[in-house]
């Protein structure tokens, strides 16, 4: 096992929320322990790049120029966060993707009087949002779109979301542009944001939250599809003889809409690990398609936001079970007749009926009679 962290293999979904805050430690992320490994006659090589592949020749090369050979290799590479040209990369900008950045923005947050921006109010924006509120950090959020997660769970869900953050103390600066970022006056490390409404923000530090891209450009002349979307596979997740993929960085025909997807989440990590592994061990063999219902979490203050299915923010939506008003709610989401996806605030039990029916095709009438 090749990776480019110095650490054992650990959980992420931590980094924004319970490490972030200081109630979870290092250890209790990481998923397992040297031990642990050693048991499983797995070899770590940590701290290592991967800067080419050559499929034909079966060999990896890593940035240190040492080749490694393979019969079976799984490239699970991942993704890294997308950079805003001009500020990415100034003293107090930052973003979250590994343990490390988390350690540093847990210090910026933590301080007595603290300010944040964050541009972006995706998931990861979001959840870092709640976190520094709940440590006393002044936080404003800048977002281009009209409503936070709309891309994710569309305006009707998007306007509770805003709601929910702005009754704790979020700014939320919506359809409003970070034009440009200098130096702070507020401390060292501190940043001046420069917004397209024509104000500016002071700030202890930026973190930039506006999505990932996928980590393939050392696969470039491999031999294997691959482009700015991703590495693309079959449905097997195999892009090629012995070669499969799993994580961030995987496009695959999804069975139940016949399009390329490339999904960002824990869950759909950890699923395609197991299926890609199944999918090398049986070689020749018959290798089945990978198919599941996407599933993201999110937590975010006292509310659990969970999506299944594959939403878009132009579906049609209908309120199937609580109150929009109460923040407890099932929302479901249609397209063209059938049932496409659903999102529930703190309605784990009733969303999850809506699962089967999203594996079987079913239509958005049909899943809107059923009682939750």
């Amino acid at each position: 096992m090749i990776g480019r962290e110095n650490r054992l293999p650990y959980d992420r979904p931590p980094l924004s929320k319970q490490l972030l805050a200081g109630a979870w430690d290092i250890d209790r992320c990481t998923l397992r322990t040297s031990r642990e490994l050693e048991a499983l006659g797995i070899e770590l090589d940590l701290g290592s790049v991967a800067a080419h592949l050559d499929v034909v020749g079966r060999t990896l090369v890593l940035s240190d120029t040492r080749r490694v050979s393979f019969d079976g290799l799984v490239i699970a590479t991942g993704a890294r966060p997308r950079l805003l040209p001009g500020v990415t990369g100034r003293p107090g900008v930052l973003t979250l993707r590994d343990l490390d950045d988390a350690i540093m923005l847990r210090t910026l947050i933590s301080r007595p009087g603290a300010r944040l921006v964050i541009a972006g109010a995706g998931f990861i924006g979001l959840e870092v949002a709640a976190t520094a509120r709940g440590l006393g950090c002044e936080v404003t959020v800048v977002e281009p779109l009209a409503f936070p997660l709309e891309r994710a769970v569309g305006p009707l869900v998007g306007a509770v979301c805003e709601r929910v953050h702005r009754d704790r103390g979020v700014d939320l600066r919506l359809a409003t542009r970070l034009e440009s970022v200098a130096a702070g006056t507020l401390r060292d490390t501190g940043v001046t944001c420069r917004l397209s409404d024509g104000s500016s923000i002071e700030a202890d530090g930026l973190l930039v939250a506006v999505g990932a891209i996928a980590a393939t450009s050392w696969l470039t002349g491999s031999g294997l599809d691959v482009d700015l979307e991703g590495l693309n596979c079959d449905a097997s997740l195999t892009a090629a003889p012995g070669v499969v993929a799993a994580g961030d960085l995987v496009r695959w025909p999804h069975p139940l809409t016949g399009e390329l997807l490339r999904v960002e989440h824990r869950t759909n990590a950890a699923e395609q690990g197991e299926h890609a592994a199944r999918s090398l061990l049986a070689g020749d063999g018959a290798r089945p398609g990978f198919a599941p219902v996407p599933y993201v979490w999110s937590d975010q203050y006292d509310r659990k936001i969970q999506v299944i299915g594959m939403p878009r923010s132009s579906d049609e939506t209908a309120v199937a079970d609580g109150s929009l008003e109460d923040r407890s709610f099932l929302v479901l989401f249609g397209r063209a007749g059938r049932l496409t996806g659903a999102v529930g605030f703190n309605r784990s039990r009733p969303l999850m009926a809506y699962r089967r029916l999203l594996e079987q095709g079913a239509g958005f009438a049909e899943a809107l009679a059923l009682t939750p």
